[in-house]
């Protein structure tokens, strides 16, 4: 009886698809197409900050804080986010933290 009860969360949560094989994470299509594509208004700004005129040094190391501290708090944000989507529906914490696939 206590062994059906502990496999009850794993029946009803983990629906048997397998982890990906290989190497997956942060070199696929689709981040070179927005850090080469997408980003390069952003790249403008930051280079217009430094390299313009009227040049206000002080100014673009705030604006590079703000950006730095909002791009980490979204890219920790979506990591946290990850691992509990892995760990609630595919029952176990994605691939750079544990093994391919469920535990």
């Amino acid at each position: 009886m206590s062994s059906a009860l502990t496999t009850i969360p794993t029946d009803l949560l983990y629906h048997g698809y397998d982890g990906t094989a290989g190497f997956t994470g942060f070199p696929n299509e689709g981040t070179w197409v927005i850090f080469a594509i997408i980003l390069v208004p952003v790249y403008i700004m930051l280079a217009a900050w430094f390299l313009g005129k009227p040049r206000d040094t002080s100014s673009g190391l705030l604006g590079v804080g703000y950006l730095v501290g909002l791009t980490t708090s979204m890219w920790v944000g979506m990591f946290i986010l990850t691992v509990l989507i892995g760990v609630v529906f595919y029952g176990g914490p994605p691939e750079p933290i544990s093994s391919v696939g469920p535990p």
